[in-house]
């Protein structure tokens, strides 16, 4: 599982070019590979709809992974349309819940569905990178990112700055949909995706500075034939 390699993108189908029919099929699929990546515009609207039902599982496996208790203050990366976000406020009521995406179409969606906690204070949404993270040093006790790892152009970094947030014995919880899946969806394409199998997730944690030890990566099942990794990494 440590193994330091990297899951490989799986290249188009040969004789792609020669079917004249292709071509415009294959710009259809990049871009929603780019909308999944970095929702905009109407079609953003679309998309981050289509997320509330796509993730709804793999949202309640990753949150449960976290252990969350009432006064753990909590960081997602990527909230998209807030699902999670709402599920991990019902959880801590005592905490902060903070999130982090790009796409200023999530974040309308995200704060829309979390208004009564954001009012509240309990929950702040901000438009941010990954790789520089907008918060103190060990300043959360939990970090989620659920279908987002894929997006991270540069994921050593990315964790390497959750590990400078969370706090020691905090936890990180991990989902993606394994890369021998996604190989089979035209729209997880090399432009737009960056696949994994376990020992690639474990390899990026590791890099960042997360310890063997402290780390399990585990098999689910988010839908009907589609595994999924959750990857569970304690920083000690």
């Amino acid at each position: 599982m440590a193994g330091k390699r990297v899951a490989q993108v799986a290249a188009g189908p040969p004789g792609l070019a020669t079917d004249l029919r292709k071509p415009a099929a294959t710009t259809l699929w990049q871009a929603i590979g780019r909308q999944l990546r970095h929702p905009t515009g109407v079609a953003g609207h679309v998309a981050g709809r289509a997320m509330l039902l796509a993730n709804r599982r793999a949202n309640a496996l990753a949150v449960e992974a976290l252990e969350i208790g009432p006064y753990d203050d909590i960081l997602e990366l990527g909230f998209g349309p807030g699902q999670a976000i709402e599920l991990m406020a019902a959880l801590a009521p005592f905490a902060t819940i903070c999130g982090i995406d790009r796409s200023p179409v999530m974040f309308e969606q995200a704060r829309t569905r979390n208004a009564r906690a954001i009012r509240a204070g309990r929950v702040a949404l901000r438009q941010g990178r990954f790789d520089d993270l907008p918060l103190p040093a060990a300043s959360v006790d939990k970090v989620l990112a659920v279908n987002v790892v894929y997006f991270w152009t540069d994921p050593v970094r990315v964790m390497t700055e959750v590990a400078r947030v969370i706090r020691p014995g905090g936890l990180v919880s991990i989902y993606a949909t394994h890369a021998s899946a996604m190989r089979r969806w035209k729209f997880a394409g090399a432009e737009t995706h960056r696949l994994y199998d376990a020992d690639a997730l474990a390899a990026v944690a590791l890099e960042a500075g997360f310890g063997a030890h402290a780390m399990e990566i585990q098999t689910v099942r988010a839908a009907p034939g589609v595994p999924g990794l959750i990857a569970k990494i304690r920083k000690h």
